[in-house]
Parts: structure tokens; sequence; C-alpha cells
């Protein structure tokens, strides 16, 4: 498959930057196939609170002075569009960052380095969700087994919450006051979360109820090499829900680096085409391009430290 054109990678791009930092006078950016459904686990009569799956984002906290160079190598990587940094308080307590927001056909970033220290539990989120409502949001997220870590708080343009899945999974919900708007993205990021056993079910059941995700795989004896050891196979279970595919890893902890480093997996078109682009924009090539059933994947770091797989051919 070719890479998209320019005029299509515009036409994704174009829309995203929409809502005003209000107090402040800054513009923000808006944040950003479906299998078939095996399994639907939301219990009947829980809201959804889902919105789309372009404004769901991974969050990269790296140092400051590392931000330019790691928001520069993934659009490099991806293509795309970021606005220059901006200084505000993200979090409910003084603190300090300098923000980027990325917005890539194949997912969005938000790249945080921190003037401050970083108040807890800031840091450990690995992405933002949109949801249609935070209150019912999080009162949903804790009817399904999710614990709040940090309380719904107001930010400069809506409010946000921090919550943890059984097994330590924590992500961020937010709300904006003026609902952005921005289109479907060429591919959907893979949130991948790698746990064991005794925590899988319990994370799936807890999440799945939460975002109405259907289970759309479950395999037990997925190709080991995914996770660095070939030969071998492990459980692999793939989620799809309005905020986007996840993919579940279960293994017994053995897993050689990087693996279970790398939060998000990226689809793109030409896999051996991006990595060219990548390693000019400076990132390291941590495991060499690999084969598994119809997925071609291998894992990168960028500036900063990010670590993240990139796949083509969505394997799926």
């Amino acid at each position: 498959m070719s890479r998209p054109s320019d005029a299509t990678t515009e036409r994704v791009m174009r829309p995203s930057l929409m809502c005003q930092l209000r107090g402040l006078g800054l513009l923000l950016v808006a944040w950003f196939p479906i299998a078939p459904v095996r399994a639907q686990v939301a219990p009947l009569g829980t809201p959804a609170v889902t919105v789309g799956s372009q404004y769901s984002t991974t969050h990269v906290y790296v140092a400051e002075a590392d931000l330019d160079r790691f928001v520069e190598s993934v659009i490099a990587t991806f293509g795309g569009v970021a606005p220059p940094k901006i200084a505000l308080t993200v979090t409910p307590t003084p603190s300090a960052t300098e923000w980027r927001p990325v917005r890539t056909p194949v997912g969005g970033i938000s790249a945080f380095g921190f003037t401050t220290p970083i108040p807890y539990a800031f840091g450990t989120e690995r992405t933002g969700y949109l949801v249609t409502d935070l209150d019912t949001a999080v009162r949903v997220a804790r009817a399904n087994g999710a614990t709040v870590v940090v309380a719904s708080f107001a930010d400069p343009v809506g409010r946000d919450a921090i919550v943890r899945w059984p097994g330590g999974v924590v992500m961020q919900l937010y709300w904006h006051t003026t609902p952005p708007s921005a289109p479907p993205l060429v591919s959907e990021p893979e949130n991948r979360v790698y746990l064991s056993s005794d925590e899988a079910d319990a994370f799936i059941k807890s999440f799945a109820g939460f975002a109405h995700a259907t289970v759309v795989s479950d395999d037990p004896r997925a190709p080991g090499i995914e996770i660095g050891r070939p030969g071998e196979t492990y459980r692999r279970v793939r989620l799809e829900s309005g905020f986007g595919p996840v993919t579940v890893l279960v293994t017994d902890g053995h897993l050689p680096y990087p693996y279970g480093r790398e939060v998000t997996g990226y689809g793109v078109p030409d896999l051996a085409a991006t990595l060219a682009r990548a390693t000019a924009a400076g990132v390291t090539v941590l495991v060499a391009p690999y084969t598994a059933g119809t997925r071609r994947a291998a894992i990168v770091q960028f500036p900063g430290g990010y670590i993240a797989e990139i796949h083509s051919d969505g394997g799926r």
C-alpha cells in the first residue's frame, strides 16, 4: 500500500486546531476497521460515554529539553501537525508544563515537558479518552470496577479525571466545554496492555463494560514472536470500542526488553518506508521488523525515550 498523499493528510489534519484556551487567549488542538463482533461485554443499560478514537491520545512525558525534538520526530515519521508548545497547568495542584498536542493520521499524542516536579498520579496514565460527560463516565467506570485515582478537576478547556482499572492500568478521562470536531483517523492507534493471567480477565470485563467494547478475538496460542519469544505461544485478546482498539497481551512477565514498554501500536501502510523516515529523524529501531500472521511489525524508541510499536497490514 502507498503512503497517504499530502492532500489526504491535509484533509485529515485541517480541522484539528479547534478549541480556545479560555482565560489565556490561546488556541488548542481539538483531539482527534472494526472487526466482526465476537462478544458484547457491556451490561445492558450501561450508558455509552465514548466519542471517537480520533480524540483518544497517548500521553507522553519527556524532559522539557526533548519536547520539540520528540514532536518533530513523530511528525517526520507519521506526518501530521502540532502547534508550538504552550505553557500551562494541566493538574489540579500547582505545576507547570510545556505542552504540544500532536495530531497524525494514525493517532494523537499529548506530549508534556514539565518544568516543575510532576504531581502524582500524572505521568502514570497511558491515554486520554474524550467522553460525552465526565460525571457519567466516572460513575460508569466505578460501576465497572475502576478506582478513581485523581477526582475530577477543571482544566483550561473542560474537566478531567484519572482512573485505574483492575491490573493497574491507568487512563485519563476528559471532557471539553466546547465539543471538538475532527474527522476519523486513517488508522486507529492500538492501546497495548500487558497483564498477567491473574489480572487479564478482570481488566477485560471491567474496561469492556465501561467502554461498550466487543471482544473481536481471544487467541490462546498467539505467536510468541510478538512478545520477543519466538517458537512459543501466549494469549492475546483484542477489543474494539468507540475509544479505539485495545490489545491485551497476557504473559508470565518473562519479557525481553523492550516488550511491555510500548504503550501504543501504530498502523501504517508501508512499514519499511515509515521506519526509513523514522530513523532519518533520529528514531532508534529497538526490534527489527518481524512477521506474525499477517502483521509485519517493529518496535522503536523516539527521542526523549517514548517506545512504540509500528505495524503494517493490520493483521488483527
